[in-house]
């Protein structure tokens, strides 16, 4: 290739992930390589990154220098110093759904268009939220405990009456109405597999007027949420960690669930005040907590929700999927990347203004 006929885009792929299933495989790297036009240069970068948050991290050297001249940038996040690096920057595809942290006033005065992940992960967040609902409404961590002191005994389910940890028997999705904080992406496939299991669901968001998705029996505004609260079974926050959505679930919030209500956090940590979630667990003015998400990660020794029987804790991991996450990412960064060249309006826009 001569110079006068050498590609004049650049495209800087920099998803070798330090945590092995978050990192780009070599069939997905392949597939990047197949659908790279002539006049595109694609550059995959090989250092370790890492995919934990959104692009927080300090990058490699070899990513700063590949990005010098880049149009598109495709990796987890964005991190400042490579922004910087960048002059000729304008398109950012994160491989991450939270995107709080890239939204810079260097950014935003540079106008590049920034794209998320949103959707990509819901299969598997939806499947653990519904795991987790299971495992409270069956009784699952009274059966956990009961094992661990090698007790058979049957009364918590047949006479519930005194159980432990707020069990009072054993309960169907179908009883339950399913308050659901967030109706895109995550939220949507949590409503769509709940409803199939009975439950109804209900659905918050900043614009209640437009017409529920399926899944959702109805959906209501911010200005909604304290009553729908005090008849919920089940709270499900999906939503991104916005300044309208920070301790969206604080101490006078839960003081209005009923006991027998489940939380569940796959969100992110700000959206509830954990100390006084902890009260109420520890209190028993809850039936349990599902979280895999934390305002301090990783979540202090110290903290009380370590030790709560009630709290069911998993390491930011409900997102998980092996085999599934890379197809549905690269479907969408590769239609994505058709668009752009067409001038055509992308998947999975960022409203700086919203904050997702």
């Amino acid at each position: 290739m001569t110079a006068d006929s050498a590609p004049s885009r650049v495209l800087v792929v920099d998803l070798n992930s330090s945590a092995r299933v978050w990192a780009l495989p070599p069939a997905a790297a392949t597939r990047l390589r197949e659908a790279t036009p002539p006049d595109w240069e694609l550059r995959v970068v090989d250092a370790p990154t890492v995919s934990d948050g959104d692009g927080g991290r300090t990058p490699s050297a070899e990513a700063m220098a590949a990005v010098a001249d880049a149009e598109v940038y495709f990796g987890f996040g964005l991190h400042p110093a490579l922004l910087a690096n960048a002059p000729r920057l304008r398109w950012v595809q994160s491989a991450a759904a939270g995107v709080r942290s890239l939204l810079s006033p260097e950014l935003l005065a540079r106008e590049i268009v920034l794209t998320n992940a949103a959707g990509v992960m819901a299969i598997p967040m939806a499947e653990y939220v519904v795991a987790g609902v299971l495992h409270f409404l069956r009784g699952f961590d009274v059966a956990l405990a009961l094992k661990q002191s090698a007790t058979w005994d049957r009364g918590p389910w047949v006479e519930p009456t005194d159980a432990p940890h707020g069990f009072r028997g054993p309960r169907e999705v179908g009883e339950c109405r399913a308050l659901i904080v967030g109706v895109r992406g995550i939220g949507a496939a949590v409503a769509e597999r709940l409803t199939a299991l009975g439950a109804t669901c209900v659905g918050v968001r900043r614009r209640p007027d437009a017409e529920a998705p399926p899944g959702f029996a109805t959906v209501v505004g911010i200005d909604g949420l304290d009553a729908e609260l005090a008849r919920a079974d089940l709270v499900i926050l999906a939503a991104p960690s916005t300044p309208e959505t920070e301790r969206l679930l604080d101490a006078r919030r839960l003081g209005l669930l009923r006991p027998s209500a489940i939380v569940v956090n796959v969100g992110r940590g700000a959206l509830v005040d954990e100390g006084a979630l902890a009260s109420a667990l520890g209190e028993g003015r809850l039936r349990g907590a599902v979280l895999d998400v934390m305002d301090v990660e990783p979540l202090p020794v110290e903290s009380p929700l370590w030790r709560l029987p009630n709290v069911l804790l998993t390491p930011h991991v409900s997102a998980t999927s092996a085999a599934g996450f890379w197809p549905r990412m690269l479907d969408v960064f590769l239609d994505n990347w058709t668009r752009w060249r067409r001038g055509a309006p992308l998947r999975n826009v960022v409203d700086p203004a919203a904050g997702y």
